[in-house]
């Protein structure tokens, strides 16, 4: 009966054994794992960054001045401005430029500084420019245009051809990346004359093209900062049992046990941050294509 319990003993302690260096193989394993993947979430992240818009602005050097009255009506409206300058852009089969409000009050603040303040620039003497105006009133752009016309014209069809026999002014008009205008035209006092100011500001907006997810990039950032955590903890934890003697036991298997529950947690956080990272530098690849699409 003593011989039987003594080789039950050390069966046990073999295979007691067997379970402890099993678990330190698996260990090893992770802990290589862990190293090659540690950073690569960041690097990734890091390395397919989101682009800085290059924002583009095109403002003709010619200038459209026509001091000398017109016989019949020289009235410029907003909506007859706009809707030949559509008409001109159908002849080029592109298509018609949506009406944006904060385009019209840009324009319509360019028109009244320049009666006002008696110049004729697309920059004014405190230098604000086309960039300025498009961002004071709220218009987040990729691509902005200003075409300015000043004295008599013969209506609205007057002042858009007289824009379309000008090279600098027929390519804003005619730029298909173009997607929304703002038009004003104003009567007023300039160099003791009266005389009609109209401008056309020309845009596409950051909205044109697609969003960018601005959560995913907060989660991305707390999924890495969660993955830095946990692995000191798992660098901690594996010097603790590499110090652990007697390498066997119920603590020291607990002890593997709890490791590799974190590992499992680390590797599937793994996983799902660099899931989000590909979508995110997805998105950044197609907002990056169409803001640069068709760029001349």
């Amino acid at each position: 009966m003593k011989r039987i319990i003594i080789i039950s003993f050390w069966v046990a302690l073999a295979v007691g054994g067997a379970y402890a260096y099993t678990h330190q193989d698996q260990v090893v394993s992770l802990i290589s794992k862990f190293i090659s993947y540690e950073t690569k979430p960041l690097q990734n992240f890091a390395n397919q960054a989101f682009q800085t818009i290059i924002k583009e602005i095109s403002a003709p050097a010619e200038k459209i001045r026509s001091l000398t009255p017109v016989s019949g009506s020289s009235t410029l409206t907003t909506d007859g401005i706009i809707r030949e300058t559509n008409k001109q852009r159908a002849l080029f089969n592109l298509p018609p430029l949506s009406a944006n409000a904060k385009l019209s009050i840009a324009a319509g603040i360019k028109a009244e500084d320049m009666l006002a303040k008696d110049y004729f620039e697309h920059v004014s003497p405190l230098g604000v420019g086309p960039a300025a105006l498009a961002e004071n009133v709220g218009y987040a752009y990729i691509l902005i245009g200003e075409n300015l016309a000043m004295g008599h014209f013969k209506g609205d069809v007057g002042v858009v051809q007289a824009w379309m026999d000008s090279p600098g002014h027929r390519a804003n008009i005619l730029n298909p990346r173009y997607t929304e205008i703002g038009v004003h035209a104003e009567k007023g006092e300039y160099d003791d004359q009266q005389v009609w100011m109209a401008v056309q500001e020309f845009g596409k907006p950051v909205s044109d093209c697609p969003a960018v997810s601005q959560s995913l990039k907060v989660g991305i950032d707390s999924n890495s900062a969660r993955l830095d955590e946990m692995s000191a903890e798992l660098q901690r934890r594996r010097d603790e049992l590499e110090d652990h003697k007697p390498k066997r036991g119920e603590e020291y298997n607990r002890k593997i046990d709890e490791y590799n529950a974190l590992a499992e947690q680390y590797n599937y956080l793994v996983g799902e941050t660099r899931a989000m990272i590909e979508e995110y530098n997805s998105a950044i690849v197609a907002f990056n294509t169409c803001a640069s699409s068709n760029r001349e």
